[in-house]
């Protein structure tokens, strides 16, 4: 796969854009960003705060080959990538499953990815947001949002950035291409999230409410959650969130 970037000072979405370049042809590996953003969204339509020049506004074609029972993992790949990332910065990251990213508990980075069938087949987007200064989000979240500024005292650059977060996609990528790459992106994604097995968590989906400790993650990268009976329930989306010890 090669890297192709292609930045906008202005845009709407950098996902919607990267969407459109697909259904057009884009090869695999093109990759959207922007200085700034109108709408740019997370997860359930939610909107992502996207100032200017204050995040890295992110946005990448795929084209992947592998069982489609395997594509969540891109998403849990992104995650690594992400990761990894923000560790060549001096931050010490960790993925809360199963698209974000956090800096001590603090959210410092989403992923959105998408998928759009094309003439060449179907094609995923994946999306990410990074937040290079506190600007990029309101002071009212301040107590639960993060920055690269806000955790190193330095803002670095969105093309530094993006150069460096399309190497790591880059790579594992290849590894979750690979054979048995999904279980390798398993236990890459295991080795950098305290969520993976262990964890005591909230898990909110549509409305219900759960709540167990985690117990690693499922071949497809669904998250394996130990109710206080003792019985396994497969979360395959929803909203997870650390309990604290006296919850």
């Amino acid at each position: 796969m090669n890297i192709t970037l292609l930045t906008y000072d202005l845009i709407d979405s950098t996902n919607t854009e990267a969407l459109k370049q697909a259904r057009l042809g884009a090869d695999e590996g093109l990759c959207i960003v922007a200085r700034q953003q109108t709408a740019g969204r997370g997860r359930q339509a939610r909107i992502w705060v996207s100032e200017k020049d204050a995040g890295l506004y992110f946005s990448i074609v795929l084209r992947p080959t592998v069982e489609t029972k395997f594509l969540p993992l891109i998403t849990l790949m992104a995650g690594v990538a992400v990761h990894d990332t923000l560790r060549e910065f001096g931050i010490k990251p960790d993925i809360k499953w199963v698209n974000d990213v956090h800096v001590n508990g603090k959210k410092i980075s989403g992923i959105l990815a998408e998928t759009t069938e094309t003439d060449t087949g179907l094609a995923v987007i994946v999306g990410v947001g990074i937040n290079i200064r506190a600007s990029n989000y309101p002071p009212e979240i301040a107590d639960i949002a993060t920055s690269i500024e806000s955790e190193t005292g330095t803002a670095v650059s969105i093309e530094e950035l993006a150069e460096q977060l399309g190497k790591f996609i880059e790579y594992f990528y290849g590894v979750l291409n690979e054979e048995n790459g999904p279980d390798a992106i398993i236990r890459e994604w295991a080795k950098r999230s305290t969520y993976f097995s262990g964890k005591h968590v909230r898990v909110e989906q549509s409305g219900h409410i759960l709540t167990g400790v985690t117990d690693g993650l499922e071949t497809n990268g669904a998250l394996r959650l130990r109710k206080t009976d003792g019985t396994i329930v497969m979360i395959h989306a929803g909203d997870v969130e650390q309990l604290r010890q006296t919850e």
